[in-house]
């Protein structure tokens, strides 16, 4: 997740976590004579306006919200519908060019890097929401609907789309990076949430991972190929249109914000909740120095300690047992009292501190920038972990505060960063790799949300083994022979 917020465009250079590609040079690179020749086929499919070798549009393309350093693509292209897609793809397979979906440009881990050049689809012109069908809790749209467009179109049916990574990201992107967020402690991540994916395969074949028109709630017909979409950051195939399943908008919804004696006890109170079987829609968590960083940004006047924000949702007699339910465990672990926020209005105000996270976190040094680390183990191993990153922040003299999705054991040290210092860029690079191997080390994974794109791809070999590592491989090679699908994203490339 992006934690609401828009991270820094600065090109650094740190090894591994942040890939540095080479930049291309002026006009469309050392594929120009391929291009050339393939142009005017790829404006015979989506027009004259529908590709462009224009600098600045590819600059554009070329880069996401991440700490990377990217190569932009050498062609833009802007289908209407997965015809165009199709035909599109079908020239890139007959001249051997890398293919880059690319969405709303929200991701962190530097996923639409063209590492290889070739072609950027941009798919911002697909952008219909389609065959809604509010009795059944569902909804199909293209990917160039983001998830607030999608929202503000379902207003007057009573359903809503929860899962929220923060940034306005687009659907099929989110299924394509298996985003979550701060409601996935109850409503789930996309991998819960798609129901069916339409894909275009590397040669222009259109599939439909759950069978063409098919919505069903459950299945257990055949593999799972929805899922293994979700999650494979185009280097399988573009998702077209996703399917995805809608919720009632709950009756009401309440707040709170409480503080602890320590990272333990917070912890201790969310298992607690969960156990009690409160379903709860959101807890967040934010140490001492990011409620600190919230305090002095927003004018705010928090206890500076660890913190717990809560959410639920529900009817207004079963919200009164979730709140007290709730309110009694965090007692009992030396919480303090609840700040309770019913109305639109005062929820804002009270979860003001959790959304300003990123930009209170960046005023703590002016002029500098900020990177998002993403972790995640059992719950059980929360309390641990944190207090052991913590001391390596402060061991190492790096300003990292601390906010995560506790409810699932995600969660983010936002290092802020003097880029132009390449001692402290070696110490962050230092930092996130052991923060990420210690995660592994407690049973847990190198990314609960992120993705792996060019920064993890090391990291995901450990973390799988290379077994598993191998079937992997197999799958790209039988999908995409000749690793056009975003190329270098996920699997190390093949030594030659």
């Amino acid at each position: 997740m992006v934690l609401g917020l828009t991270a820094s465009r600065q090109l650094l250079s740190l090894q591994h976590c942040f890939v540095l590609c080479r930049n291309i040079k002026s006009g469309i690179g050392a594929r120009g004579a391929s291009l050339d020749s393939v142009v005017s086929a790829f404006r015979s499919v989506c027009g004259e306006d529908g590709v462009s070798l224009g600098d600045a549009i590819r600059q554009q393309h070329g880069k996401d919200e991440s700490m990377h350093r990217c190569r932009q693509p050498d062609v833009v292209v802007f289908p209407h519908c997965v015809e165009e897609v199709s035909a599109l793809a079908k020239v890139c397979h007959n001249h051997c060019l890398p293919i880059i979906p690319f969405g709303t440009g929200t991701g962190l881990e530097g996923g639409v890097s063209a590492v290889k050049g070739g072609v950027c689809f941009s798919l911002r012109n697909m952008d219909q929401v389609l065959d809604l069908h509010p009795e059944d809790f569902d909804v199909m749209v293209e990917p160039g609907v983001t998830r607030k467009a999608l929202n503000a179109y379902l207003r007057d049916t009573g359903l809503w789309f929860p899962v929220d990574p923060g940034a306005d990201a687009s659907l099929c992107g989110m299924a394509a990076t298996s985003a979550s967020g701060t409601n996935a402690v109850r409503y789930g991540t996309m991998r819960e949430n798609v129901i069916n994916l339409e894909v275009v395969l590397a040669d222009g074949t259109i599939i439909h991972t759950a069978g063409k028109g098919r919505r069903p709630r459950k299945t257990s017909a055949g593999y799972n190929l929805t899922n293994l979409f979700v999650g494979s950051e185009g280097t399988l195939g573009i998702i077209t249109k996703t399917t995805l399943r809608l919720y009632g908008i709950p009756e009401a919804m309440v707040s709170a914000v409480c503080s602890f004696p320590s990272v333990q006890a917070a912890v201790d109170s969310t298992v607690q909740i969960l156990q009690a079987g409160v379903p709860i829609a959101r807890i967040e968590f934010l140490d001492d120095v990011m409620i600190d960083a919230c305090n002095r940004f927003s004018s705010l006047s928090y206890p500076v300690s660890p913190t717990l924000f809560l959410e639920f949702h529900g009817s207004e007699r079963s919200l009164e047992e979730q709140v007290n339910t709730a309110e009694d465990i965090t007692q009992s672990n030396g919480g303090s009292d609840f700040q309770w926020a019913q109305d639109s209005e005062t929820r804002s105000r009270l979860w003001k501190a959790r959304h300003d996270a990123w930009y209170a976190a960046l005023a703590l040094r002016p002029g500098c920038k900020a990177y998002s680390t993403d972790v995640c183990v059992p719950l059980s191993r929360l309390p641990q972990i944190i207090v052991e990153t913590k001391k390596d922040l402060t061991e190492n003299r790096l300003t990292g505060p601390i906010a995560g999705h506790v409810g699932d054991g995600n969660f983010h040290c936002l290092m802020v960063l003097d880029h132009n210092d390449p001692g402290e860029v070696e110490r962050v690079h230092l930092f996130t790799e052991r923060l990420a191997r210690r995660a592994l080390a407690m049973g847990g994974t190198c990314t609960g949300e992120h993705g792996v794109g060019l920064g993890k791809r090391a990291l995901l070999c450990e973390e799988m083994g290379p077994m598993t590592i191998q079937v992997m491989q197999s799958l790209k090679d039988a999908l995409d022979p000749n690793n056009l699908m975003n190329p270098g994203k996920i699997l190390h490339p093949r030594e030659a």
